[in-house]
């Protein structure tokens, strides 16, 4: 069992909650944590209170937006009929385009 840690708002945190997903579905997590520059936990709470996840802009959101657009120009130029493009990464691009507007507006 993991000990338990405070928060910033000193709560303890000493409940542990997990849940299964698919490699698909994993992908997809990992990338919206990391284009957003918070922690995976910090992420997960933020989308289950249905509070808003504001991204700031610095190196390590820039390094992943680099490296998802890296993977997205790699799937795109795979595909050679628009028929085969996966839901998924539709859903990537669009993730990606909300956080590219979302910090040009927040840099005006």
């Amino acid at each position: 069992m993991s000990a338990k840690s405070m928060d910033k708002y000193n709560r303890w945190r000493s409940k542990t909650v997990g849940f299964r997903v698919s490699p698909e579905e994993d992908a997809l997590l990992e990338a919206a944590v990391s284009l957003s520059g918070l922690t995976k936990q910090d992420y997960i709470m933020r989308k289950l209170t249905d509070r808003e996840v504001v991204v700031m802009g610095n190196p390590r959101v820039f390094k992943a937006l680099k490296k998802e657009l890296e993977k997205v120009l790699a799937e795109l130029e795979r595909i050679s009929n628009a028929s085969e493009l996966h839901p998924d990464l539709l859903e990537e691009i669009e993730l990606i385009n909300k956080t590219l507007y979302g910090l040009k507006d927040g840099a005006e």
